[in-house]
């Protein structure tokens, strides 16, 4: 009974930390995908600073990073083809770790809380990482953005409280 205990104890302890580092590096996870979305998206900072939280292309799920440096969109060539993205023409763009080629593309819908933007220019980076997408300034670039205290309230105008 004793050892039952400790192993009960020993995951529930396991969970419980799993838990916090998940909330530590992605505070957003819960942000629910609104279908009839309200234009607007309160996201947390994770322990890094960074902007990270769920949503959609082309209604496949995806984990956002934003960044304010991007000019375009980023998504990883195998969300890409998941979301039925069409590679276009290629080009070399600049990235934090140097100069890459990538193929332009254009995402029909992509959601981020309730916010949903048409028809975003984007390319397909088959040197990223799977499991983040870049979104960038071809998202952003008509959204009001607030920051404040670790807290980005990104907002479509017009949806001003």
């Amino acid at each position: 009974m004793t050892i039952v205990f400790w192993l009960l104890v020993l995951g529930s302890l396991t969970l419980l930390f799993n838990g916090f580092i998940d909330n530590r590096d992605n505070p957003n996870a819960q942000l629910a995908t609104v279908e009839d979305g309200d234009g607007e998206v309160v996201l947390k900072s994770n322990r890094h600073g960074h902007y990270v939280a769920p949503g959609q292309i082309n209604n496949e799920s995806a984990t956002f990073l934003l960044d304010t440096g991007a000019t375009d969109v980023s998504v990883p060539e195998g969300l890409a083809e998941k979301a039925g993205l069409k590679a276009g023409r290629q080009m070399m763009v600049g990235t934090a770790n140097g100069v890459v080629a990538v193929h332009q593309t254009t995402i029909e819908s992509l959601q981020l809380g309730g916010i949903t933007m048409r028809n975003v220019r984007a390319n397909i980076n088959p040197h990223m990482p799977e499991d983040m997408v870049l979104l960038g300034m071809s998202f952003m670039r008509d959204l009001e953005m607030t920051q404040r205290d670790g807290t980005l309230t990104l907002r479509l105008p017009g949806n001003s409280p």
